[in-house]
């Protein structure tokens, strides 16, 4: 019996020995492989991050999809950036990789694309659970070869970045995959790299790889300050996601990030869109506006500003939890690996530290993103009532859950996840005394559901 629940907004995932097996990935890569056999495809890219539940999963599900008449391109143990752009540079008809991404070692799960990198929708995915009950098939005997993607992946963003000087950079990849390509790349640019858990270990001995959590970066901060490095970045477990630490050791959250590199492209796409998720802050928006850009707030979901990206001709996006999303001359996917490269360029080309750099950027108030724990068949429930409650009395943004926006200037963000059982929160205001007065109108909301847990700070 499969668990619905492994079918999610973005990406098939769950517990493994329980929810995800073998025998389920055999199912879920044949049921991929029938709708790409259904859209006229005929061959696929595959890979797998470095978790030690991975290998037999991307066995089974190779199995499953040429079970179902489509060939396959093994591309080996890599990240999803790789698989991504293989998938888009060697013209297939679409590609997965084997990954549970930032998320504990117990997890594993698959994230599937289109052709060019396409994502597949919410809607596909579901379909594939449906294809599994029904027992609908495709039927056929697809080939198989192997082909890593790393040197045409290494040219291809040797012929886009250019550093002006060199630079020294910590790497921390959290003992993810991102450890086998990353810091090789970033000396082919030209940098001093200094290595910070980037041996291959799927159990993630040193600290889960997940950057947006402040205290998976601790190490890498340190390390920086001790050094006296340039930059550190730190990468999650399939690299699609990027953190970043000034020479000082300060951590800076994604939406900032992003700013920067919008700031860049501007320079050459004068009056062009920037789309970015709601979790973000106001001083994106207008900064965006202030250098000539158009801002595009978008939901969550790095499946969904992918397709917004591509229904509406956009260059760059972000999103607050480090996916960054380029289309200018490349595929219009999340990288973050050559985000990292395209930070570097910055520092490099910037006569001042990287700091000064963030120091440009207005800096309001804002909590990182806070998870209130809500049970998987109530969450969207609750967010719907709190909307409705809350339009009474302010101004809300509905596109993704409630930006909820609040006299003076802040705001405060509820939506459910679309991945795990919680509710996710931020809050951004001109003082801390402003967060603290919007916490307390939208947890006094959220306390009348006795199943959801806030936030302990």
């Amino acid at each position: 019996m499969l668990n619905p629940h492994i079918f999610r907004a973005y990406d098939v995932r769950g517990r493994v020995g329980t929810d995800i097996t073998p025998d389920v990935f055999r199912q879920v890569g044949r049921a991929y492989g029938t709708l790409i056999r259904r859209a006229h495809g005929h061959r696929v890219a595959v890979g797998q991050d470095n978790r030690l539940s991975s290998a037999d999963l991307k066995a089974a599900f190779i199995a499953g999809v040429r079970a179902a008449g489509v060939s396959v391109v093994d591309v080996t143990l890599t990240p999803t950036p790789l698989l991504y752009f293989a998938t888009a540079h060697w013209r297939l008809d679409g590609g997965a990789n084997i990954t549970g991404s930032h998320n504990p070692i117990e997890y594993n799960g698959v994230k599937m694309v289109h052709a060019g990198a396409a994502p597949l929708t919410e809607h596909e995915i579901q379909s594939l659970a449906r294809m599994i009950e029904a027992g609908d098939f495709e039927t056929g005997n697809g080939g198989i070869e192997t082909r890593p993607p790393r040197d045409d992946y290494y040219a291809a963003v040797l012929e886009r970045v250019h550093l002006a000087r060199r630079l020294t950079v910590v790497v921390d990849a959290g003992n993810g995959v991102a450890g086998l390509y990353g810091p090789e790349l970033l000396r082919r640019l030209g940098c001093k790299v200094i290595e910070l858990y980037c041996e291959s270990d799927g159990s993630f001995p040193n600290h889960l790889p997940d950057p947006e959590d402040p205290e998976n970066v601790r190490d890498l901060q340190a390390k920086v300050r001790e050094t006296g490095a340039d930059i550190g970045v730190a990468y999650d477990g399939d690299a699609d996601r990027v953190g970043v630490v000034d020479e000082r050791g300060q951590r800076h959250e994604a939406d900032l990030i992003l700013i920067l590199l919008a700031r860049d492209l501007l320079s050459r796409h004068p009056g062009a869109k920037i789309v970015f998720d709601v979790k973000s802050s106001q001083s994106l928006i207008e900064d965006v506006r202030k250098h000539g850009g158009v801002p595009v707030m978008w939901k969550t979901g790095h499946s969904h500003l992918k397709r917004k990206m591509r229904e509406d001709g956009i260059l760059l996006g972000g999103e607050v939890s480090g996916h960054m999303f380029f289309a200018e001359n490349y595929y219009g996917v999340d990288d973050g690996i050559l985000a990292s490269c395209k930070i570097i360029e910055l520092a490099a080309r910037s006569r001042e530290p990287l700091s000064a750099l963030f120091d440009s950027v207005p800096h309001l108030s804002a909590t990182p993103e806070l998870k209130a724990m809500c049970p998987d068949a109530e969450k969207f429930r609750v967010i719907d009532e709190l909307a409705g409650e809350l339009k009474r009395r302010y101004e809300v943004i509905d596109i993704d859950g409630a930006r909820v926006l609040f006299p003076g200037g802040g705001w405060g963000l509820v939506r459910a996840s679309n991945t795990n059982p919680y509710l996710t929160l931020r809050f951004e205001a001109s003082t801390p005394q402003g967060i603290a007065e919007m916490k307390r109108v939208i947890y006094g909301a959220l306390a009348r559901y006795p199943f959801v847990t806030l936030p302990a700070e």
